[in-house]
């Protein structure tokens, strides 16, 4: 596999990164996954201004990343995956310096990795058809999940948690609101409305998340931000993850208990049909 790591192209197996990079010592880092359907990178602009935001917020003292989509595209040819399904990962941290907690002087160069995988859809596309169960977990995540570092530790647990109970993915609750998932956003329907948690600091601001509120407005489909309380949940018709790859998939079980007699709503057929419609017009103007 030829992968990218600051600025050369070549075999994952010789990159090299040090033990002082302070994305090794302290999670001092960001990082993104664009998908890629056979060469069309969905939303890539949207996830390296993301990417920017972060940047931005842990004062990395850079935050024009726009290289990265060539980069991708580059990488996608070197591994014969400009026609498959993909991801492309991209991880920046800090860099390299001697390990102290206040911000190296001078600052280091960045470390920059990149890497293209093929993406097999088809277990994906199993749970988006048959729905999936998940778990609601306390959320102890600290207070800026708003950027997508590589801090993970709370969203490992929480889901492997999930694993353990026989579910494919765990939902935080803080306060009683039900927030969003390990690696996913949340929504639900409520009297025919998407309802999903308002941006905040709380959560990430999934790209396919918005993506999906653009279609619901294209479709007729009414939609809501605001909290989801966990005291409600049982009042909703549908619950739904979404995500780059989960794209729209429902959620029939949820602690255990089934929810909508085991199947699919007609709001996340919907969608699901709406969203591959999207995606099949957008890659075909490539």
């Amino acid at each position: 596999m030829i992968v990218y790591f600051n600025d050369e192209f070549m075999e994952k197996d010789k990159v090299c990164i040090s033990p002082d990079d302070r994305g090794f010592l302290f999670a001092d880092g960001l990082y993104e996954v664009i998908r890629s359907y056979k060469g069309y990178l969905f939303q890539a602009k949207e996830h390296l201004d993301r990417l920017s935001y972060g940047a931005t917020h842990l004062k990395l003292g850079r935050t024009d990343f726009s290289e990265l989509e060539e980069i991708a595209r580059e990488l996608l040819s070197r591994n014969g995956l400009e026609s498959e399904n993909a991801t492309i990962y991209f991880q920046v941290t800090r860099g390299v310096a001697k390990r102290s907690h206040a911000f190296p002087t001078p600052a280091p160069a960045l470390t920059v990795y990149a890497a293209a995988s093929k993406f097999d859809p088809a277990a994906a596309d199993r749970k988006r058809e048959n729905g999936i169960s998940a778990i609601t977990i306390a959320d102890t995540r600290w207070a800026r999940c708003d950027m997508k570092t590589t801090a993970l530790t709370a969203n490992i647990l929480a889901n492997q948690a999930a694993v353990e109970n026989d579910a494919q993915e765990a939902i935080f609750i803080r306060d009683g609101v039900m927030l969003e998932g390990t690696h996913s956003n949340f929504m639900a329907v409520f009297d025919d409305v998407l309802v999903t948690a308002p941006l905040s600091n709380y959560i990430l601001g999934g790209i396919t998340r918005n993506f999906i509120l653009g279609l619901c407005r294209r479709e007729n489909i009414k939609v809501e931000e605001r909290p989801i309380f966990e005291k409600d949940i049982h009042m909703a018709s549908e619950m739904m993850i979404v995500g780059t790859t989960t794209e729209i998939t429902p959620i029939v079980r949820m602690n255990h208990t089934l929810f909508r007699a085991g199947k699919p709503g007609p709001v996340a057929r919907a969608l699901q049909a709406a969203y591959q419609r999207e995606i099949d017009h957008l890659a075909s103007l490539k």
